[in-house]
């Protein structure tokens, strides 16, 4: 079998039957969320009826931002009537972008990137990146019976993968999640990458899909990692953090109808959402933002199984001990440096799926990430509200394999085993 089968994707959208939630629902936390200590926003409220706007978003802690400019009234405040609407997966917010049922979403940062190169849709360019949303706080979980590969032992790793030619998941092809599994699964140096198989599972079917034995192992957003380990049935074997410090990975990302006829909704949009992404930050504020975004509607997860790793404290399942993260746990704004939307990081990802075999030519580099990323809305949206923008093509490191990715050299990254 060519080497390379093994990075091709098993189908576009999710195969596996789903088995439903592997969680009750929670409750309604919005009265708690209510009593949060929402400061008074410094932002005039334009005048006149609100600008309706439709959101969607998965059920996954890094919703956090857009859940909480909502309960927090940053929406509001700059003029807004803001709707969030619950994805059922990432190929039904691809489409419902597209078609324009929604206006924006929570989105994987690389899924633009993976539409325009037809690995996850027909090569439109229409989804656009207005600015990030978080950085780290994903995770690879493995079954319980690879316990014994601990927590990031990639040799381990490698001989385990060899022993048994796993069935791993992901959300989306392209997506970042297939990025991080596909990336790690490479720096093992395995043998039987070709053997391997990957298949796309929507992240809150992950934990049920597993425990019914569809897979081996899969690479999610939380809570899904901590409620594998809080059921029993896998481990933390690698946080993203730890594969590359400070990763981008969702994004709000929107139409190009919305992007273009309604840009100054779209920048008091963003505004409410860099608000809640500071006031997200604050250690303060974890434990409040884990009980809003777990309530029904939103993730539908109990607060505890949030609130650990949105703190930066994991459990790492079957015996592994603890780790905790204080720079690098998940975050939302990072004194700005989260938000900006880098042409450098859609590089990276398309020089990515090169690599993995997804794509056999380059493609159109600086043509896709210069129509895709709106790189002049959020320097006017960063400027309004006191932020710095960061150099938008300075090279940067991968932790994982020790790697210095030069932007302006997106071949040489391609070619790389």
């Amino acid at each position: 079998m060519d080497r390379r089968a093994f990075f091709r994707v098993a189908g576009a959208a999710a195969a596996v039957p789903v088995l439903g939630s592997a969680l009750a629902a929670c409750g309604d936390d919005k009265k708690e969320t209510a009593a949060v200590d929402a400061k008074a926003s410094t932002t005039t409220k334009p005048k006149g009826p609100l600008r309706k706007v439709k959101l969607g978003f998965i059920a996954l802690t890094d919703c956090a931002s857009l859940v909480m400019a909502k309960e927090l009234g940053y929406f509001e405040q700059r003029g807004l009537d803001v709707t969030l609407e619950k994805q059922a997966s990432w190929p039904a917010t691809r489409d419902n972008l597209l078609i324009g049922a929604i206006d924006g979403a929570h989105c994987l940062s690389s899924m633009p990137y993976s539409v325009a190169t037809k690995i996850g849709g027909d090569g439109s360019q229409a989804l656009k990146i207005a600015m990030i949303l978080n950085n780290n706080g994903q995770a690879i979980t493995l079954n319980k019976e690879f316990a014994s590969v601990g927590y990031g032992d990639l040799a381990k790793a490698k001989a385990a993968l060899e022993s048994k030619s796993p069935t791993l998941a992901m959300t989306f092809p392209g997506g970042t999640h297939d990025t991080w599994l596909r990336y790690w699964l490479k720096a093992t140096k395995a043998e039987n990458l070709a053997d391997i198989k990957i298949i796309p599972i929507p992240p809150p079917q992950m934990v049920a899909n597993m425990t019914a034995g569809a897979m081996d192992g899969y690479c999610v957003g939380e809570p899904w990692n901590a409620v594998a380990v809080a059921q029993g049935i896998g481990f933390t074997h690698l946080t993203t953090q730890d594969l590359w410090q400070h990763h981008p990975e969702k994004a709000l990302v929107v139409n190009e109808g919305f992007a273009t006829k309604q840009p100054a909704v779209l920048k008091d949009l963003m505004g409410a959402v860099l608000e809640a992404s500071k006031w997200l930050d604050e250690p303060k504020n974890r434990a409040k933002a884990a009980a809003a975004i777990g309530a029904a509607q939103y993730v539908n997860a109990p607060a505890a199984e949030i609130q650990g790793r949105m703190e930066g404290k994991y459990d790492l399942g079957q015996n592994l001990g603890t780790k905790t993260y204080v720079e690098d746990t998940m975050r939302f704004y990072r004194d700005g440096l989260v938000n900006a939307p880098m042409k450098s990081h859609g590089l990276w990802f398309m020089a990515q799926y090169q690599r993995f075999g997804l794509l056999q030519e380059a493609p159109p580099y600086q043509q896709i990430v210069d129509s895709i990323v709106l790189s002049d809305l959020y320097e006017e949206v960063a400027k309004a509200e006191g932020i710095d923008v960061p150099d938008d093509m300075k090279p940067f490191d991968v932790r994982l394999d020790k790697v210095t990715f030069d932007p302006t050299k997106p071949d040489e990254e391609a070619k790389r085993p």
